[in-house]
């Protein structure tokens, strides 16, 4: 184990690459390494950029990750892509949309399937940061897929998020149904160069103006205009998210966000561990006779959780 924590810690790549390969394929000595790893991690700003898909989220993340490092960041991009229904891999890989980037040691992406995960992330999102973390990445990017309403997940991962829109795409108003308007720290309105940005912006400050609470607190939600063809707006955005940063540690927010993000990391591994164990002990042609016996109304769904949470040795006395 600590062969490859220590070589991880040393800032071997290769190392940490063999170690998001574990988390992924779910190798139990996976858990051993990240608890070694936990205490070397929680330094980096851990930043999300969600939006519908055809956003511009990859393009942003690109342009992103350049003024990062004129500015001398070490930079970790954790790209979560669409599963293929066939493989379960990821459709769209990093070295397709960040080739350029691919070649600077002082950026590592990885691109991640969701694996049929609803809410944009992949199961593993947290422990892939957490092993970036340990390795001295510091900002650590998160690109999530865009699915609208259950994309809400990725505020249990970062500490600013960053919600991107493009002029045309009615997403204005799919905020409000999806709930996103809750969860960005920081709106960016991408391809700018084109017609209706000024028009998605004043929309989008309609609705933040709507919301009361977003007016009380310490952070005033700025919406920014991006343009990867003019290069336009990157310094904004970047300058904008070292800033909530510097809110977020200033007003104790920071430290509040991270207890929110332990409480979900220990409730999903729970949640994990239990489905596991079920897996376990129920046969997939039990499960199926279960559903059917559901569908039919032979049975019903709580007695069945019921015997098999007792299966588990989780019924309460």
């Amino acid at each position: 184990m600590q062969n490859i924590v220590q070589r991880l810690l040393d800032g071997d790549r290769r190392a940490l690459a063999r170690m998001i390969t574990l988390i992924e394929n779910e190798v139990p000595a996976a858990h051993r390494y990240l608890a070694e790893l936990h205490r070397h991690a929680g330094r980096a700003h851990i930043i999300g950029v969600t939006g519908a898909p055809g956003a511009g989220k990859s393009t942003l993340v690109t342009q992103l990750v350049r003024e990062l490092r004129q500015r001398e960041h070490k930079i970790g991009v954790v790209a979560v892509d669409p599963s293929s229904p066939f493989t379960g891999g990821a459709l769209l890989g990093d070295r397709i949309r960040m080739m350029e980037l691919a070649g600077d040691p002082n950026v590592f992406i990885r691109s991640m399937a969701s694996r049929g995960s609803s809410g944009g992330l992949a199961s593993s999102t947290g422990d892939v940061v957490r092993a970036m973390d340990a390795a001295g990445f510091d900002p650590i990017i998160i690109e999530t897929i865009g699915t609208g309403q259950a994309e809400v997940e990725v505020m249990h991962s970062a500490h600013t998020v960053l919600v991107v829109y493009a002029p045309g795409m009615g997403d204005e108003i799919q905020a409000i149904k999806a709930g996103i308007l809750e969860i960005a720290d920081i709106f960016v309105v991408s391809k700018a160069d084109k017609p209706g940005a000024d028009q998605a912006a004043a929309q989008l400050s309609m609705l933040l103006g709507l919301d009361p609470n977003r007016r009380k607190g310490p952070w005033r939600i700025p919406i920014l205009k991006t343009s990867a063809l003019k290069t336009q707006g990157i310094v904004e955005v970047v300058d904008a998210m070292q800033q909530h940063l510097t809110v977020l540690k200033e007003s104790g927010m920071l430290a509040q966000r991270a207890q929110r993000q332990a409480r979900s990391e220990v409730q999903a591994l729970i949640l994990h561990a239990v489905m596991q164990a079920l897996k376990t002990r129920v046969s997939e042609d039990e499960w199926s006779a279960l559903v059917e016996a559901i569908t039919v109304g032979e049975r019903d769904p709580y007695s069945v959780a019921g015997e098999l949470l007792e299966r588990i040795r989780l019924r309460e006395e």
